[in-house]
């Protein structure tokens, strides 16, 4: 998990808002034999030895000082009036521009630092009240800088093309191309206004499916392992899919798209009042598709998204051919839906400390240089790490920070390999960020989600690389294997399906077609079929799936997920053949932000993500994958 990034196309000053990791645990099984002395309870915040703490006070050193600064920033704020009017001269322009930045630093740091006090124990009061003021200052400075954009966007082309390129204005030179790219799309100031208006209103399928989703619907009991009646929510049911039991895979799999077929109409309504939403705003906005205005947000050229799909499709044999293995492993005669989650290998977990996996991780990350590795290091031992979980500890794992000081990353550390695995992914995101801000201006670090997962997800693969080298051991080896091939198929073949979904379901809306849910589910299920092949028993029940996915709110967005993880597996991939020359480019690329667009700046680093080569390469490395395991079950046989 990683902090989102800004926009620039317009820029604004926006709420941080955090993305959640979605790789299930089972799948990162440990072999690690050195055993720890980590508490068996969990301890109260205030009895958290100050080395398992982040410094947060490399922020704010105090409550206090975060209480002047907010005073102050409040009067920056009031201060922006002087920049209402033109903003055609070059001067002038850089000086509002530099304030806004100013302002932007400010209340992220405040906000940051709240928040992260809030996270630390979520039942504290006073760091509730303190996130409440935070966010209450970021809509205040939303509302004092909102007047640039329009005042910007009411100049003409030619006007902002000069701005531009005046020298004084250079840091500036992406944030205005990408209002330059933008500005076709803009309506006048009447009619963004009543556009502006229709927000609320938009924002209602969503918020929809969100109450009903977390809210209203309530899954039956089922029955455990020990044929006990347990509660079925949403947090437990990967648990259930994980288990070795199939009688509790199956019980769990059957309740929740019972529960979500009980509710299709409402469901089906609210998602079609989406894609209804997003096909009004492509169109009012002169794009001739949605698929082409979310794109564009990220300069990214639609056969971006159609390279990837079809590249997957190429490849669906590939797999097949885990989901053969899978089967075999799992000694069923027919592989269900309620089987992919399933452990492969038994008895490979062993334990690992926290001391150790610093260790294991920066032996994994020497390809990429004595500096990254120092880095790393300084990160491990310099107070960006909150490590083991206390009572009311917000749960989960991401990287987060603001620019000036060092990131930070909050985890809930459990000494096993799944934690390795989290703690690398998490300073993938920190040390991405760390060069970025190093090397860049405040508006240029930001680095968009298309590039985000990749440092996240080489750290990954690089560790998983070196674990392999070091594991002569079948069946631990196997573990490991099952690990990146359970994250592939999730992250590249899941995703884009999703992505596909997406893209059939705008398609029909957009051909003024109703989304009905017999649509949506014979729709969904076909492409569950086109998937898995005919190894696998695609259960009927799996046709309500569209119906749980929260991201399908968020159009066009899984995509980068796949992409992400391909280009991932194209650097490991360059790295191990060409050596430094590949650390170098890719080293520039964390170096660059967002200085560029997302798309240039991959390519100027040697992957190319308006070809299919980079996906290519990441399904030549599964089927390395695919090919090992494959050996391994057959040696069972």
């Amino acid at each position: 998990m990683h902090k989102i990034t800004k926009n620039l196309a317009i820029w604004s000053i926006g709420i941080p808002l955090l993305l959640a990791m979605g790789t299930p645990d089972s799948t990162r099984e440990g072999l690690f034999m050195t055993m720890t002395d980590k508490p068996t309870t969990i301890p109260q915040r205030k009895d958290v030895p100050e080395a398992h703490r982040w410094k947060i006070e490399h922020l704010f050193a105090s409550q206090a000082d975060w209480e002047a600064q907010y005073a102050k920033t409040q009067q920056l704020l009031a201060a922006g009036g002087r920049f209402h009017g033109a903003l055609n001269d070059p001067q002038r322009l850089h000086d509002c521009l530099a304030w806004e930045d100013d302002v932007g630093l400010h209340v992220e740091r405040l906000y940051v630092y709240a928040n992260m006090r809030h996270h630390e124990d979520m039942t504290a009061p006073q760091y509730q009240a303190l996130a409440d003021k935070a966010t209450k200052l970021s809509v205040q400075a939303n509302e004092a800088t909102s007047f640039i954009a329009p005042t910007l966007l009411a100049l003409s082309t030619a006007q902002l093309q000069k701005l531009q390129d005046d020298p004084i204005l250079l840091s500036y030179r992406h944030a205005l191309d990408q209002i330059i790219h933008q500005k076709e799309h803009v309506l006048t100031n009447v009619e963004e206004a009543l556009l502006a208006k229709t927000g609320q209103v938009t924002q209602a399928p969503g918020k929809i499916f969100a109450m009903l989703n977390n809210a209203d619907l309530a899954f039956p009991n089922i029955k455990n392992e020990h044929g006990q009646e347990v509660e079925l929510t949403h947090g437990k049911y990967i648990e259930f899919l994980e288990s070795r039991h199939r009688d509790v895979r199956q019980a769990a799999f059957h309740a929740v798209y019972d529960t979500y077929a009980k509710h299709k109409n409402t469901l089906a309504a609210a998602l079609h009042a989406h894609v209804t939403k997003n096909v009004f705003y492509a169109q009012i906005r002169k794009y001739p598709s949605v698929l082409a205005a979310s794109l564009d947000a990220d300069h990214i050229p639609v056969a971006v998204y159609d390279n990837l799909v079809t590249t997957i499709h190429d490849h669906l044999p590939l797999l097949h051919r885990y989901l053969a293995v899978r089967k075999k492993l799992l000694h069923v005669n027919t592989l269900h839906m309620y089987d992919l989650f399933a452990p492969l290998i038994e008895g490979t977990d062993r334990p690992i400390s926290y001391a150790e996996a610093q260790d294991v991780i920066a032996d994994a990350l020497a390809p990429l240089g004595e500096a990254y590795v120092t880095l790393l290091r300084t990160g491990f031992s310099g107070g960006w790490i909150d490590v083991y979980e206390n009572v009311a500890k917000r749960s989960g794992a991401y990287a987060w920070g603001a620019y000036g000081t060092h990131p930070y990353v909050l985890l809930n550390h459990k000494d096993n390999t799944h934690a390795v695995f989290t703690l690398a992914h998490e300073m993938g995101h920190a040390l991405h960020s760390y060069l970025a801000d190093e090397a860049q201006t405040y508006r240029n670090a930001p680095y968009t989600i298309f590039t985000a997962e990749i440092a996240s997800t080489l750290n990954e693969t690089l560790l998983m690389e070196h674990l392999l080298q070091q594991t002569k051991v079948p069946a631990q080896r196997m573990a490991l294997l099952t690990h990146y091939a359970d994250s592939f198929r999730s992250t590249v073949f899941r995703q884009t399906m999703f992505a596909e979904f997406e893209r059939i379901i705008h398609d029909k809306v957009e051909a003024g077609e109703t989304l009905t849910p017999q649509l949506l589910s014979t729709l969904y299920y076909d492409l569950n079929k086109t998937y898995f092949g005919n190894g696998v028993e695609v259960d009927k029940a799996i046709e309500m799936e569209w119906a749980r996915i929260p991201h399908f709110y968020s159009s066009f967005y899984v995509y980068k997920y796949a992409t992400g993880f391909s280009a991932a597996a194209a650097f490991a991939h360059k790295i191990k053949h060409e050596g430094d020359p590949a650390v170098q480019r890719y080293l520039t690329l964390l170096r660059s932000g967002g200085s560029d667009y997302s798309i240039d700046l991959l390519q100027r680093a040697g992957v190319d993500m308006r070809t299919p080569a980079p996906i290519v390469e990441a399904m030549q490395g599964f089927e390395k994958i695919v090919q090992e395991m494959e050996a391994y079950a057959d040696s069972l046989a």
